[in-house]
């Protein structure tokens, strides 16, 4: 991977501020990485696990800030956790056909693409508490797929926090993080037992969207709202679920 993370500089350029933006809402990204890996098309053997790594790092360090700043819910977490834990195992040890991977990454996009459009950014007043069956069906099918695509998920259940009224935007972005860590781990290890093995450049990677996931998280959990970098990124991840329609 050192000579084609040489050639694709742009990509090294624009990951942390993936990573940034990401985690300034709580998620760890790898929606965005998985898009940006698509735009310089990496392989999806390569995208899955390097998403998940990426992921665990930057959602540690998201979830870290917003636990600090007092958003955190354990409740609301164990009520999805329980069941997509499991599930991302599981999903992480299904080989997915590559063109079957990319049409379902292009739909997945579409949560991103939406969330970063704040089109799930209003808050009710009203918080309602999640039923047992809700967190499990809910969880279980974020779990899933999150390990068979290589997401943490929190781009899904964030948004669907926020619709169904079981949490306010801060506390949801805690909850996500977290979630996202989980899930990836879940997924990752599933992908090892199942033969998968990573480049150890990944671990260069995992150090530049560190950089933009500390700062981003940092400023998330208290005050920013960049809505013409979000909307920047909402473009990238439009042309990436393009691209992996089209290919």
């Amino acid at each position: 991977m050192t000579e084609e993370l040489l050639v694709i500089w742009p990509f090294l350029v624009v990951l942390p501020i993936v990573a940034f933006l990401y985690a300034s809402v709580g998620h760890g990204g790898a929606s965005g990485y998985l898009a940006l890996m698509a735009i310089f098309s990496f392989a999806p053997a390569v995208m899955k696990p390097t998403a998940l790594l990426l992921n665990l790092f930057v959602a540690a360090i998201a979830f870290f800030h917003y636990y600090r700043a007092g958003y955190f819910n354990k409740k609301l977490f164990l009520s999805f956790a329980i069941a997509s834990i499991p599930l991302a195992f599981l999903g992480g040890m299904i080989e997915v056909d590559a063109s079957i991977y990319k049409k379902i990454l292009g739909v997945l996009l579409i949560f991103a693409i939406l969330k970063m459009l704040n089109v799930f950014g209003k808050e009710s007043d009203t918080i309602k508490d999640v039923k047992i069956w809700q967190g499990l069906l809910v969880g279980g099918i974020i779990g899933f797929f999150s390990g068979l695509i290589g997401i943490g998920g929190g781009i899904i259940l964030s948004p669907v926090i926020l619709l169904l009224h079981w949490g306010k935007m801060k506390e949801a972005a805690a909850v996500s993080a977290l979630f996202i860590w989980v899930n990836s781990a879940a997924g990752l290890i599933g992908q090892f037992s199942n033969g998968v093995s990573l480049s150890s450049q990944s671990f260069v990677l995992v150090g530049i969207a560190v950089i933009g996931g500390f700062f981003g998280s940092y400023f998330g959990s208290k005050k920013m709202n960049n809505k013409h970098l979000r909307h920047l990124l909402a473009l990238v991840l439009i042309i990436a679920s393009f691209k992996l329609f089209l290919t």
